[in-house]
């Protein structure tokens, strides 16, 4: 997936899509049908990883949940981050990921098109979710450390 491709998904969904420089230390916000995305990051890498969270709050959380200090607004948050994480770090693209070769973080980064840091947040959001492996179909996914195994 690509920035293109998720700025084409949100039209398609009717959700407008903004640059702008003037969110402030935000990377991205999501209000009402319209998402901004901070102009001032530098790569279309970083911007597809805060577009698509942005797009998970527009399907799953409601009202401000800007102050992280209240326990429901970050839920909310942790549910948005784990709609990115999902869809840009699946569980069945870990699984292709291994199957292709890719063999640590960094690979797998470049080859899900997405920053490093974003990988460690995913493989933590599914250790949260799941605990230390998760058996799927054939396979047994490690998260730490990352690997996955394929039953015979």
């Amino acid at each position: 997936m690509t920035y293109d491709n998720l700025l084409m998904f949100a039209e398609k969904e009717g959700i407008e899509v903004l640059e702008n420089s003037q969110i402030g230390k935000l990377h991205g916000l999501c209000v009402d049908n319209t998402i901004t995305i901070n102009s001032n990051l530098e790569t279309n890498i970083e911007k597809l990883c805060v577009l698509c969270e942005e797009l998970g709050h527009y399907y799953t959380t409601y009202g401000n949940i800007i102050d992280q200090s209240k326990v429901e607004n970050r839920k909310q948050e942790r549910r948005a981050r784990g709609w990115a994480y999902e869809r840009l770090v699946g569980i069945a693209k870990l699984i292709d990921a291994s199957r292709q070769g890719i063999r640590n973080r960094y690979e797998l980064a470049e080859y899900l098109g997405v920053s490093e840091r974003f990988i460690e947040e995913a493989i933590k959001y599914y250790k949260d979710k799941h605990g230390t492996y998760l058996e799927i179909n054939n396979y047994i996914i490690y998260f730490e450390p990352l690997g996955v195994l394929e039953k015979l």
